[in-house]
């Protein structure tokens, strides 16, 4: 394998740098050079974390002699970190670091992300909303850590790297591959704490299976992603801070509006709802939704219970059936494009 090694590499180095600063140790076999090349992107997470600490991929890799026999392997170290802790500012570099590498490196058949499992759906759904190329992207993670009973990480990474390297996989937009399984972005939820069948893909379902014989797709995604989603991020837009602040609330019983009218002094532009799975919140907080909404904050709604869509009859933007997390995402995109609501209307209820 060729190995590219940036260890805890701060977001200003890896841009002004670029990926060919990179010192390349090949180690692959003759054998390889004919596999399709996956590049992967680590950032920490369970899948590279063991009780003795977090390991470079490289380690975990070297317990995977199979994936020999369906890539060639490069490593970007792009840092060592829990989920937890992936920052929206993370979600922009290793978008750029994608777009670049399918920019210079046009020998590259697929990239596999490996992330902590808490914010895996976020990072995934932001990278299928501003990938500028359709080829595979795949996000994968793990539940147990390395080196331990049951430990599932090696086999979803090898998994991870089959997607990758699959012609089919293309067009797509980011999945997240885990447990055999080929998840949307768009869908894929973390539903449990540490059980392994944690991820799920909610109203619209898998859209393939891994199997050890073969990867089988049988569905695509029908709504806007990649080079045809809308929200693409313009090329100035490289910090945090230049995304709009967008919010979410969480409706429960006996709500008042006190959280939604601190997030807009706090700044927010939008401010996503958590309501309660019909899409209604309490008559107090409705009521400070209301005033917000006339004062011009863009209020969306979505619902706790995660499935479903959700109709509002135009009082509030409907997320569709979208997560609230996800929502989040989405709007933070959409405002930074055009903060007019009936943009962020649109792309809710396309992408």
């Amino acid at each position: 394998m060729c190995v590219h090694r940036r260890s805890a590499l701060s977001p200003a180095f890896v841009l002004a740098m670029g990926l060919g600063a990179a010192t390349c140790q090949v180690v692959a076999q003759e054998t390889q050079t004919q596999q399709p090349l996956v590049k992967i992107v680590a950032t920490g997470g369970t899948i590279a974390n063991s009780p003795e600490g977090r390991m470079a991929v490289d380690t975990v890799l070297a317990q995977i002699p199979e994936v020999a026999e369906h890539a060639r392997i490069e490593v970007v170290d792009y840092s060592r970190i829990a989920s937890s802790a992936i920052s929206v500012q993370n979600w922009i570099d290793i978008s750029s670091i994608v777009n670049r590498i399918f920019e210079t490196e046009p020998e590259v058949a697929g990239i596999v992300i490996t992330h902590g499992s808490n914010t895996s759906e976020e990072t995934a759904y932001f990278l299928s909303l501003t990938l500028n190329y359709t080829k595979p992207v795949v996000v994968t993670a793990a539940q147990r850590q390395q080196n331990t009973l049951g430990t599932e990480g090696t086999r979803n990474l090898f998994d991870a790297i089959r997607v990758a390297a699959d012609p089919a996989a293309a067009g797509k937009g980011a999945m997240l591959v885990v447990n055999e399984k080929i998840h949307p972005a768009r869908d894929v939820t973390k539903r449990m704490t540490v059980r392994v069948e944690t991820w799920e893909s909610g109203d619209a379902g898998v859209l393939g299976l891994v199997d050890g014989d073969q990867i089988t797709f049988y569905n695509e995604p029908a709504y806007k992603h990649t080079i045809r989603s809308d929200v693409r991020l313009p090329a100035s837009i490289t910090r945090a801070g230049q995304l709009p602040r967008v919010d979410i609330i969480y409706a429960y019983a006996d709500a008042d509006g006190v959280m939604a009218e601190a997030a807009v002094r706090a700044g927010a532009q939008a401010i996503v709802v958590a309501g309660f799975p019909t899409g209604a919140v309490t008559p107090a907080l409705s009521e400070a939704l209301d005033r917000l909404r006339d004062r011009g904050t863009i209020v969306i709604m979505s619902n706790r219970g995660g499935l479903g869509r959700i109709s509002t009859d135009n009082r509030y933007i409907s997320a569709d059936n979208l997560t609230p997390q996800k929502a989040r995402v989405l709007t933070m995109l959409a405002l930074a494009r055009d903060p007019s609501a009936d943009f962020v209307r649109e792309v809710l209820a396309s992408h």
